[in-house]
């Protein structure tokens, strides 16, 4: 399930993508499959080594071009391990919204995009987000370990791009019908995977994903604009932008270049 739209991103085969908060890498999987060299970071080591492996898998199966690879790292997002301007393209998806300290974050992200690059930033939606916070306070921070901080609007998020120095552009809607599949796990309880409407509606929207149905498209395309659950943020960094922020020295290191088809894990 892809949140960014990847010809709104701009990528192009042999560019250099960062998937920020790349979590299982569903974003990052699908940059490789488009030509690109990609790095995945993310603070958590468990997800990193199933990003990792499903790297290998893919080489495997000939799904990277032979310029491409994949590479994971293990990285703060206010704090990331990349020399300036290192990327063409960033995303981070689903994640700002887990930073205490987003400012920094985007500060970081702006650091290490090359200038004229984009950076696709995609954040629960206002609507949507304010009822699963008003129905259970289980599904946000402080009860939720690492659970959401705070609740966007497009405005304070554009605000934010600008004051880091990007210049904020398109914005799109997605994923309205996971919607109601979290005000329903809301409901009910965030961890209560057995209830039977659950469980029902998480077979529709694994229906949807693996199948995409003319039915569930359609009628997605018509809701995203109301309630699309995921708002989609692009922004490009000004050519001839000064880095306001370096790395620390021991973090400054451009990203290696391995082998075709090689997969490197490492460790910041």
């Amino acid at each position: 399930m892809l949140t960014v739209d990847y010809d709104r991103l701009g990528l192009r085969p042999g560019e250099l993508l960062l998937d920020l908060g790349c979590g299982f890498g569903r974003h990052a999987f699908e940059g490789l499959r488009r030509g690109a060299r990609v790095v995945a970071c993310d603070m958590a080591l468990t997800e990193l080594v199933e990003t990792r492996s499903l790297f290998g898998a893919m080489a495997t199966a000939g799904e990277i071009a032979p310029d491409s690879f994949g590479e994971c790292v293990n990285g703060d997002a206010t704090r990331l391990p990349f020399a300036d301007a290192t990327f063409d393209r960033i995303i981070a998806s689903e994640v700002m919204e887990h930073i205490p300290d987003d400012v920094g974050a985007l500060d970081e992200l702006t650091r290490v995009l090359r200038p004229g690059g984009t950076l696709a930033v995609t954040i629960p939606a206002w609507l949507p987000e304010r009822i699963c916070w008003a129905l259970s306070d289980e599904y946000h921070a402080p009860k939720a370990v690492g659970g959401h901080v705070r609740i966007y609007t497009e405005n304070e998020m554009r605000s934010k791009m600008r004051d880091a120095g990007l210049d904020d552009g398109r914005s799109h809607l997605t994923h309205a019908l996971h919607s109601p599949y979290w005000w329903l796990k809301c409901a009910v309880g965030t961890t209560n995977d057995d209830f039977p409407l659950v469980k029902l509606y998480h077979r529709l929207l694994v229906w949807d994903i693996t199948d995409r149905p003319a039915a569930t498209r359609l009628t997605e395309w018509a809701l995203n604009p109301v309630l699309g659950k995921s708002l989609v943020v692009y922004a490009t960094k000004p050519v001839g932008a000064v880095p306001t922020s370096a790395a620390p020295p021991s973090a400054a290191a451009a990203v290696p270049t391995p082998s075709p088809r090689e997969t490197v894990d490492v460790t910041a």
